[in-house]
């Protein structure tokens, strides 16, 4: 999926289709729930290594293995939707090359309409089961048009907890038969990670099971790469700015609510910001009113720098130097730093440096990685993309229900101090307490 101008994993609209489709098999039994020894939901976590950048990438992803035996697939993160899903052999009416065969779900996996996941995607009103064993249909469609219809199953997830133990919980996710994309017909990821905090998402799914706390946590590196966890053993316990998560009705979405923007420590007179934290937007996305302080501003503070209006394909707005420019650190001295202030985090406040929103082309340009979100169709929303996440923990602490960020390094490890290395051929596995999942027996998983 392309996203390095268009919001594309933001407001995921979940619609099931009446449950329709009544299938001739037995009715999923449920597992057994009985949580295995050594598991518990206080000091337990997952950890997964990131690949990808904001540019010329567009995107971060990771790998989650799943089945039995397991086999590995790439996903998009997306903290601005809830549904994991990716692209499968139901047969596929309409799907993109991904970098792995299509998952092919089991038969035993499928998801029925009376099953509560199914029931988690909608609201009661739009609710039909009309029969207990009609498999449960869904389509998640996306800002830039873009959409995926498929069927809710269940599978193995092979995770490796900080805590030593590989188990291998059944999980509920979508099976995507039919894409619609907006371009590119090669897509660079198998699918989409849902991380928003619907009961649908998976880290919900591992908190109802016992496993983890539901709290997450991702770390993108300005020099691409990362990491990501899911549980609260490696949240720092120290330096985090906590903000609460805003509790409006009209959202689902991580928000740390109404924001006052500044520049250079001075107000835009541009205030009651609604922002969003999303993962899923490469770019940051302000509405016409703030886009514009944006522009005056920096366009104001480079008056008399050596810096001239360019054009470049890769973003709307850019400058030119004497010389090309080599990375941020080239233009840091050009730019001053804008901050976002929240009212209900007692004045916290997340400074955005010139490399949080700000890019170097392939010409040697910089760029300006904030965009006007009015244009694109997102009203009175300012989206928080990757560009400005990046170089600090982010997390999202259902559990409290807050939303917490420190600056880190994210080519290493919190706690462990262990060095990101994404060059490993194992790189794909669930970290802490070695890895290779794929090359042990799977009956040394523990399947619930």
């Amino acid at each position: 999926m392309e996203k390095k101008i268009l919001l594309l994993l933001l407001f995921a609209l979940v619609v099931i289709k009446g449950c329709s489709g009544a299938v001739n098999q037995n009715q999923y039994q449920q597992q057994n729930k009985k949580k295995p020894s050594g598991v518990g939901v206080i000091g337990s976590s997952v950890v997964f290594p990131i690949r990808g950048n904001v540019y010329p990438d567009g995107y971060f992803y990771t790998v989650l293995l799943m089945g039995n035996p397991p086999k590995p697939y790439y996903f998009d993160i997306d903290t601005g939707s809830d549904l994991t899903w990716l692209q499968c052999d139901a047969p596929c009416v309409s799907c993109s090359k991904v970098p792995h065969p299509l998952y092919r779900p089991n038969k035993n996996g499928l998801i029925f309409c009376s099953d509560p996941v199914c029931a988690s995607l909608h609201t009661p009103e739009n609710y039909k089961c009309l029969k207990p064993n009609e498999q449960c249909d869904y389509e998640v469609e996306y800002a830039d048009q873009a959409s995926s219809l498929g069927v809710l199953v269940r599978d193995v997830f092979p995770l490796r907890f900080t805590n030593g133990s590989l188990l291998g919980p059944r999980l509920a996710f979508g099976c995507g038969y039919d894409q619609q994309v907006s371009s590119a017909t090669v897509s660079p990821t198998d699918g989409v990670l849902g991380l928003g905090n619907g009961k649908s998402s998976i880290v919900s799914q591992l908190r109802n099971m016992g496993l983890i706390q539901n709290v997450i946590g991702h770390c993108f590196s300005g020099r691409g790469g990362g990491f990501m966890f899911f549980g609260d053993d490696l949240v720092p316990s120290q330096r985090v700015v906590w903000t609460p998560m805003s509790k409006s009705s009209s959202h689902k979405h991580y928000s740390p609510g109404l924001a006052e923007l500044l520049f250079g420590k001075q107000s835009t007179g541009v205030k009651n910001l609604l922002v969003i934290f999303d993962s899923g937007s490469s770019y940051t996305y302000f509405t016409s009113e703030a886009y514009r302080a944006v522009i005056s501003s920096v366009r104001k503070d480079l008056t008399g720098k050596p810096l001239k209006v360019t054009d470049d394909d890769s973003l709307p707005v850019c400058w030119k130097g004497p010389k090309p420019f080599k990375s941020i650190r080239d233009v840091k001295k050009y730019f001053n730093s804008f901050v976002l202030s929240f009212a209900d985090g007692k004045k916290a406040q997340l400074e955005l440096p010139p490399e949080a929103y700000l890019i170097i082309t392939v010409h040697g340009n910089v760029c300006l990685g904030i965009l006007n979100g009015t244009e694109v169709g997102l009203q009175d929303i300012n989206i928080l993309g990757d560009i400005s996440l990046q170089d600090r923990m982010v997390i999202y602490d259902n559990e409290k229900q807050q939303i917490g960020w420190v600056a880190a390094d994210c080519n290493r490890l919190p706690k462990s101090g262990k060095s990101v290395d994404h060059d490993d051929e194992d790189w794909s596995q669930p970290w802490t307490f070695n890895t290779g999942i794929l090359q042990e027996q799977s009956a040394g998983i523990d399947t619930l």
